[in-house]
């Protein structure tokens, strides 16, 4: 997306819909969602960092919004949402030569002071980022992709967008850049119009493209797959049906064993059949072959039906959950499980999720089933976790937090871990945040009615617990000390 672009899209916006508060805020590794209210039609704006850094106008029913929203983290809305719900857009900042958007909010804050914000959006490939930063107000960092200075970035000439613009609107270049010109974009309607109409053929050519063709390419291969499986069962199938017959040849000739005794080679039967006997065996002996090669077939015929029963569901199930993601395409769904030691593709199962851990049904609950195992408290942004037992202080830091949150304890007392949340991988925290958090391990303690007392801080990765360790009890590898008041 060209400098000049971006800054008449936003301008444009400001412009006609600046009025509209933002509703609705998401963010994922690789987009930063805007939901904007007011509006019958729910519109968002998406700002895209991978694969392209571009400025999307979306409604919020889009197959490409409810994909890279399901992408985002689910404390993204509060982390973000903190600073930006609730905000009108009241100035745009950019230069045309250079693609780096300012976007100036405005919002009341609990205090009912209005508070004021910009978020940045740096649209250069290779070097695409986010931040928001407080004009009037601290606040904690926030930021996607690569990170970049606060002030907008002065470049020295003209590049080639720029000249382009220049040779293509003359006179009204102003006009172009400001949004007023439609004609920017192709199409009919408004600036803003035509930039919804681009922004869905942009999200076709670089979301939903590559997914339906993975997904295609997935449903070839599982198609593939379960073809080659039903293939070899029907081998099987063949082969255990050939070895049927034996099972009447083996009746046969026992009801006339006791004439046929020890002979070989071939026997010939009251009825005149002759029955060539295999090689080297006895009529006897060819007797017992046939019955258990037989028997065999029969239990290999049941399991052979057992698996194409199998086969049949796995394939209804990859038909219902490749119609689902051709439908929502959202992002690819994990296959059911199935009991250990069932199923045709036993050793074949999805590994399992080695990033974030995410919180899930039952792991905050306590063993009692009383409610929460933690307390949460919201801090400048940031979201504190207090445990409410020994039992529930191990199941808090070694489950529900994740190797990079931050983690505090009084020290040489007997109190609640507090866990900080990290989920932007922040290398350090506000100092405010980490002595608001102290002085909540301190209080939750039995160090609460003394004087100041020192907490220590640590990651969650220097933690860990030695088995035979009692409730509560965990060894830190590295940490540093804080003095603070307990405060509630």
């Amino acid at each position: 997306m060209d400098a000049p672009l971006l800054l008449a899209l936003g301008r444009a916006w400001l412009r006609n819909r600046g009025d509209l508060p933002v509703e609705a805020v998401w963010a994922s590794d690789r987009a930063l969602g805007l939901r904007w209210a007011g509006r019958k039609a729910a519109e968002g704006w998406v700002l895209l960092l991978q694969p392209k850094p571009e400025l999307w106008l979306l409604g919020t029913d889009h197959p490409v919004w409810k994909r890279l929203q399901t992408e985002a983290s689910k404390d993204s809305p509060t982390v973000w949402g903190t600073w930006l719900k609730g905000a009108r857009l009241k100035g745009v900042e950019g230069n045309p030569r250079e693609r780096w958007l300012g976007l100036m909010f405005q919002r009341r804050a609990i205090s009912g002071r209005m508070e004021a914000v910009r978020l940045a959006f740096q649209a250069i490939p290779g070097r695409p980022g986010i931040r928001v930063d407080g004009v009037d107000t601290p606040l904690p960092r926030l930021g996607l992709g690569v990170p970049f200075p606060a002030s907008a970035p002065q470049p020295a000439e003209d590049p080639p967008p720029l000249r382009r613009w220049r040779e293509r609107w003359g006179d009204r270049l102003e006009a172009a850049l400001s949004g007023v010109e439609p004609e920017v974009l192709e199409g009919e309607g408004d600036l803003l119009a035509r930039h919804r109409v681009w922004s869905e053929g942009r999200a076709e050519a670089l979301i939903l493209g590559p997914a339906k063709a993975a997904a295609e390419r997935r449903r070839q291969a599982e198609s593939a797959r379960l073809d080659r499986l039903a293939a070899a069962l029907a081998r099987d199938r063949a082969k255990h049906e050939e070895r049927l017959p034996q099972k009447d040849l083996a009746r046969r000739l026992s009801a006339e064993l006791y004439r046929l005794k020890g002979a070989t080679r071939e026997v010939v039967l009251l009825d005149g059949a002759r029955l060539p006997l295999p090689e080297g065996r006895s009529a006897e002996d060819a007797v017992q072959a046939w019955f258990m090669a037989a028997k065999k077939a029969e239990r290999g015929l049941a399991r052979v039906s057992e698996l194409e029963g199998e086969l049949a569901r796995e394939r209804a199930a990859w038909s219902v959950r490749a119609e689902a993601e051709a439908q929502i395409l959202a992002p690819e769904l994990p296959l059911a499980r199935q009991p250990k030691g069932e199923g045709l593709a036993k050793g074949r199962g999805v590994a399992k999720d080695k990033g974030t851990k995410r919180m899930q049904a039952g792991e905050g609950k306590r063993k009692d089933g009383k409610g929460m195992a933690f307390r949460s408290v919201m801090v400048d942004g940031f979201e504190v976790l207090i445990g409410k037992g020994d039992a529930e202080n191990d199941q808090l830091t070694f489950k529900v937090a994740d190797n990079l949150d931050f983690w505090l304890h009084v020290a040489s007392q007997p109190g609640s871990h507090v866990v900080i949340r990290n989920p932007d991988k922040l290398s350090e925290l506000p100092r405010t945040v980490i002595e608001r958090a102290a002085e909540l391990a301190a209080y939750h303690s039995k160090a609460r009615d003394g004087g100041k007392v020192e907490v220590h801080l640590a990651r969650i990765a220097d933690i860990s617990k030695p088995r035979g360790f009692a409730p509560g009890k965990v060894i830190l590898k590295k940490w540093v000390g804080l003095r603070v008041y307990p405060k509630p």
